[in-house]
């Protein structure tokens, strides 16, 4: 159901040390809902949705997913991050290993998939990120866009419930962002939850259901992308906007 809230976010708060990160954020994130975000560089963006499937320990507040509290000792944190896909600005693919390998790796060894099961998923994925002739190379043999697209399929190939990015575009040429953007297009257009962090205006203006504004480690504002790009309330919003649009 479309209007199911996934993720609820209570009060979150981040630090380092004395330095407060996140202040408090509040937000729900609903199933097949696309919500991006952006936001000043340090104001919080990247720490926040890496919380969401705690590579960062938050310092307080709740993050419910799927009704279950992650800040709850007694919820088994792994098992829900399996449905939680998570692809970086750097990829993180194995060098070692060829593109097959790198995707077919967490089904046979998290999921306990059958070793010919997990490749024919991997062959499945690859030819959905249109990469099928690049299955027997290496990341190190592969472009900037390439290499994104196999960490989507590897992503893609836990079958998680919510897919997070953080800024998939910022590591790449500019000629390379067009294909890793329609094929996020494309998994939004499927119905995958996303959240994605993001400094591409126009993606965000195409296929985001919602954009939050971030800074400072909290909220200031959130709404449609027609209303938030045309119609700023906030003034720091208006601010970021005007150096950015």
């Amino acid at each position: 159901m479309r209007d199911e809230v996934i993720i609820s976010v209570k009060d979150l708060h981040k630090s380092y040390g004395k330095h407060e990160v996140l202040k408090g954020v509040d937000v729900d994130i609903r199933k097949e809902e696309v919500v991006c975000i952006i936001g000043p560089s340090g104001g919080g963006k990247s720490t926040f949705i890496r919380c969401l499937n705690f590579l960062e320990q938050p310092s307080g507040g709740h993050i419910f997913f799927e009704g279950d509290d992650l800040m709850d000792k007694k919820v088994d944190l792994d098992k829900h991050r399996e449905k939680i896909g998570m692809v970086f600005q750097h990829f993180n693919l194995f060098d070692n290993k060829n593109v097959l390998d790198n995707i077919a790796l967490a089904p046979i060894k998290v999921k306990k998939m059958k070793k010919e099961q997990a490749y024919a998923l991997a062959e499945k994925l690859l030819a959905r990120v249109g990469l099928s002739e690049k299955a027997k190379q290496f990341p190190n043999q592969l472009s900037g866009g390439q290499k994104q697209r196999v960490a989507i399929a590897r992503s893609l190939a836990m079958n998680p419930d919510v897919m997070l990015f953080d800024e998939p575009t910022s590591a790449l040429d500019p000629e390379m962002v067009g294909e890793v953007l329609d094929l996020m297009k494309e998994l939004a257009r499927d119905g995958m939850t996303m959240v994605c962090v993001t400094h591409e205006i126009g993606f965000a203006k195409a296929v985001a259901d919602r954009v939050l504004f971030l800074d400072q480690g909290v909220i200031l504002e959130q709404n449609t992308p027609e209303e938030l790009f045309n119609h700023p309330v906030n003034e720091r919003t208006k601010d970021f906007l005007s150096k950015v649009l």
